[in-house]
């Protein structure tokens, strides 16, 4: 058996949430939030404590249990993700590699030609607002919502995996492509 003692307390569910022009109402373990971009609910464990003092917003375990400790750290990053969101959208930035490959803007459709015999039709989600440069290989991602943003990004990256030999393929700015030689002719 573990004890209690052993484990140790959350770095990140120390930290206050600073609020940043966003209006936050408790009710119990409902944190309610509004801001310019989005505003919404997040339910809280009863095995935590919320307080709202001074332009931040604190949690915090009830009771120092493991199941607590757990807690602690996952919701304080969630709720702060949300309220981040609520003021300033989050951003992505996802590049297309290859000869001929593009993305075209239609409504709320995106038709990428990835070097397939065909093309293909990706519907964007509500709440995530695209930027496509005029080349059409490099897409900026725009959503309060920061996991709907990564499934987003994940999802086209998923279309037309990056190719270790050439390096084409979708894939995010950030992203290191380890490049494979290929076979050589045996002179």
């Amino acid at each position: 058996m573990h004890s209690v003692v052993g484990v140790r307390m959350s770095k990140i569910g120390r930290r206050p949430i600073k609020l940043d022009g966003v209006k936050v109402q408790v009710n119990g373990q409902e944190v309610q939030f509004s801001g310019k971009n989005a505003s919404g609910v997040h339910l809280v464990p009863a095995a935590l404590e919320i307080t709202l003092a001074e332009g931040e917003i604190s949690v915090a375990p009830r009771k120092m249990t493991r199941e607590s400790k757990c807690l602690w750290g996952l919701h304080r990053a969630l709720l702060a993700n949300k309220i981040q969101g609520a003021s300033k959208l989050f951003e992505r930035q996802v590049q297309i590699v290859g000869l001929g490959f593009k993305a075209v803007p239609k409504g709320k459709l995106v038709e990428f030609t990835l070097g397939f015999s065909h093309k293909i039709d990706f519907e964007m989600p509500d709440g995530v607002v695209l930027e496509v440069d005029k080349t059409g290989q490099l897409l900026t991602l725009k959503s309060a919502d920061k996991e709907l943003l990564g499934e987003t990004c994940g999802k086209l990256r998923f279309l037309r995996p990056v190719e270790p030999y050439k390096g084409t393929g979708v894939r995010w700015t950030t992203d290191v492509v380890i490049r494979k030689t290929g076979k050589t002719k045996a002179g």
